[in-house]
């Protein structure tokens, strides 16, 4: 009764995460699979380590091993390596808990919580990131910075050459900025955004 009760928090707390949260912002269709699948599968093995007297161990072995994963099959963002983590971590907290209590209830409940905050569109909706290609080789990090704020309008906060042409004559930056307040807000399905500008 214990481990279905178990489940049975782990399904609600993962179904919010991904049908509440993640997929009305963002869109990727592919990633709830993803999501869903690496959540019930650590479930099911933290089920089954939990059950054993070395369950924990391997348990906190087995969070190391995912967590270490680089999945190469496509681009992932920031922000959905944190829903990977939580529903990581959403397993095994269902899984290897003795059985239901409050505490794990709210672990779960926290665990949503904080991509839910933290991953909010409205949450410092003025800071963008872009990583942009122009048309001139800036070697002077002063006047590249110039030229992107007058060019996006706002604020740079940061920024990093990646590449710097001169035979082609162009430049790669990594830009960090503080949109104006007349921008609308931009879609975290789309950030960070890659775009070429012509800097004549």
């Amino acid at each position: 009764m214990n481990t279905l009760l178990a489940v049975a928090a782990d399904l609600v707390a993962i179904g919010l995460l991904t049908f509440a949260v993640y997929f009305p912002r963002h869109r990727r269709r592919d990633l709830l699979a993803a999501f869903l699948g690496v959540n019930i599968g650590v479930l099911a093995v933290a089920i089954v380590l939990g059950s054993t007297t070395v369950g924990a161990g391997l348990g906190l072995g087995l969070f190391g091993v995912l967590s270490i994963i680089r999945l190469r099959s496509d681009e992932i963002a920031q922000h959905e390596i944190a829903y990977y983590f939580a529903a990581l971590a959403l397993g095994l907290i269902a899984g290897l808990g003795s059985a239901p209590s409050a505490l794990t209830g709210g672990l779960m409940l926290l665990v949503v919580a904080a991509l839910y905050v933290g991953d909010h569109p409205g949450l410092f909706r003025r800071y963008r990131n872009q990583q942009i290609r122009l048309d001139v080789a800036y070697t002077d990090e002063g006047a590249l910075r110039a030229h992107l704020e007058t060019m996006l309008g706002g604020r740079v906060m940061g920024l990093v050459v990646k590449q710097v042409d001169l035979v082609n004559d162009s430049t790669l930056v990594d830009v960090r900025y503080q949109a104006p307040a007349s921008y609308p807000a931009s879609s975290p399905a789309s950030s960070p955004a890659h775009a070429r500008v012509s800097a004549g």
